[in-house]
């Protein structure tokens, strides 16, 4: 069934998250010689990557969504920050002038397209002169690692073997977003992998309590509710209490225009 974006229920779900500092490390270091004054976070969702542009000192973001739910989320979430502002749009149209920015951001964005040649020909449209665009999602082979103590989504793909089907479907493999990206004008594309700290947890009740309640996991929502307590009992099995440090592997994809 998925997890409906637009629902109004749904929309505080990615919302109250914070980005890893991890990835603010790793994204301030490959940017630190670019004089980056505009940022596009394109499928801001929750708005939470806009806040950590923001974060990182980039004076003037803009954050694209095609739900409206999303986006008043966003405006809610971002509310302190006066360099942020979100609008309507979308991967394919985000609505802003050719050349418009230093920097586009794709997080997680990609598996919900069936064109990437329009995503990427659009990031690069908007994009500078010599500006770059971060992508950055998972492929089949990252969403298939095993499950460990610290990445938790493994052991869901060893329970439900026919989520690991669904998943892998929606997912692009690392040469076809290379080639996409090419198509699009795109050059000096660079690949690199990322460990990104989803979450800490304090102890193994509070995973628990969040795998039930299917927080900021859009995959349980393809389980029902008892597939999804037969899940949580999977994790509990599996793993020792304690602190919990759930990492997801992602890859991460650089391309100049």
């Amino acid at each position: 069934m998925g997890m409906n974006f637009h629902d109004e229920k749904n929309k505080h779900s990615y919302v109250t998250r914070q980005a890893d500092d991890t990835w603010l490390r790793v994204v301030k270091t490959l940017i630190q010689d670019r004089a980056i004054t505009k940022a596009v976070d394109i499928g801001t969702g929750g708005g939470i990557y806009a806040k950590a542009l923001a974060d990182i000192d980039i004076p003037s973001i803009t954050g694209i969504d095609f739900s409206r739910a999303m986006v008043n989320a966003a405006r809610q979430n971002c509310s302190s920050y006066k360099q942020i502002k979100f609008q309507l749009g979308n991967a394919y149209c985000t609505g802003l002038p050719d050349g418009y920015t230093d920097f586009v951001l794709e997080r997680a964005l990609i598996h919900h397209l069936d064109d990437l040649t329009s995503c990427f020909s659009e990031a690069h449209r908007i994009l500078k002169q010599d500006g770059m665009l971060l992508v950055q999602d998972r492929t089949p082979e990252d969403c298939l690692l095993k499950g460990d103590c610290h990445h938790i989504r493994g052991y869901l793909f060893t329970l439900f073997p026919h989520l690991a089907e669904i998943e892998t479907k929606r997912r692009y493999a690392s040469p076809i977003v290379k080639t996409e990206l090419k198509k699009a004008g795109f050059r000096s594309i660079k690949e690199m992998k990322l460990w990104e700290i989803r979450e800490t947890y304090t102890n193994k009740k509070l995973l628990l309590n969040d795998i039930k309640s299917r927080n900021g996991r859009s995959i349980l929502h393809d389980l029902s509710d008892q597939q999804v307590l037969l899940f949580a009992d999977h994790v509990n099995q599996s793993i020792q209490d304690g602190p919990i440090i759930e990492k997801d592997p992602w890859t991460i994809w650089l391309a100049t225009k």
